[in-house]
C-alpha cells in the first residue's frame, strides 16, 4: 500500500498511520506527516506567466523559492480563493519541494491501520486512482489518502523543480 519504503521513511508505525487532515471541495484527504515539512498560512503567490492550470505560482520560503499548486484545481474540483483558513501545505515529493495550496488543515492524526481500506470503486471514477492509497474511516468521516507521488507524477515534479529553480523574487 506505501510502496517500497520502510516504516522508519514514512508515517506507518505498528498502531497505524500519521497524517496530516485537509479539506478541499468539501471532502477530507490525508497526507503521510513524513511528507509534510510545515503548513503555512498563504502568504502572496506570484504568479507565473503561461504555467499550467494547476500552478498558482511561486512563493518565498526563507530564501528559496517553491513552486504553489492549486490541489482543488490538480484533482479536479472547482478552484476556491484563498480565505483567512486556506493553508499551503509545503511537501517533499523526491527530491522537489512542492506546496499545496488547501482550503484548510483539520488537524494531525493517527489513524490505525485496521481502519484504512482499499478505495472503493465508485471514488476510483471521481479521481484517478492512482492518486488515492486507500480510504480512512474515523468514526463516521472517511479521509480519501493521497499519493503524493501519483498526484504529481515524475515527470511534473521534475518540472515544478525546474521552474522553481528557474524563478527570480
Amino acid at each position: 500500500m506505501f510502496g517500497e519504503t520502510s516504516k522508519q521513511e514514512t508515517g506507518v508505525s505498528e498502531e497505524g498511520l500519521q497524517l496530516v487532515v485537509f479539506e478541499l471541495s468539501g471532502e477530507e484527504f490525508g497526507v503521510d506527516i513524513m511528507q509534510v515539512s510545515e503548513i503555512l498560512p498563504s502568504p502572496k503567490i506570484t504568479r507565473i506567466p503561461q504555467a499550467p492550470e494547476c500552478v498558482n505560482g511561486l512563493i518565498n520560503l526563507r530564501g528559496k523559492i517553491v513552486v504553489v499548486i492549486d490541489l482543488n484545481t490538480r484533482l479536479g474540483f472547482s478552484p476556491k480563493e484563498s480565505d483567512e483558513l486556506s493553508r499551503i501545505v509545503i511537501v517533499e515529493v523526491g527530491d522537489t519541494i512542492i506546496g499545496m495550496l488547501v482550503n484548510s488543515v483539520r488537524q494531525v492524526m493517527r489513524l490505525p491501520l485496521l481502519c484504512i481500506e482499499p478505495t472503493p470503486e465508485m471514488i476510483k471514477s471521481k479521481i484517478n486512482s492512482e492518486y488515492l492509497n486507500g480510504v480512512g474511516k474515523v468514526g463516521d468521516r472517511l479521509l480519501i489518502l493521497l499519493n503524493l507521488a501519483k498526484v504529481l507524477g515524475e515527470e511534473e515534479v521534475d518540472e515544478l523543480g525546474q521552474l522553481a529553480s528557474s524563478g527570480e523574487m
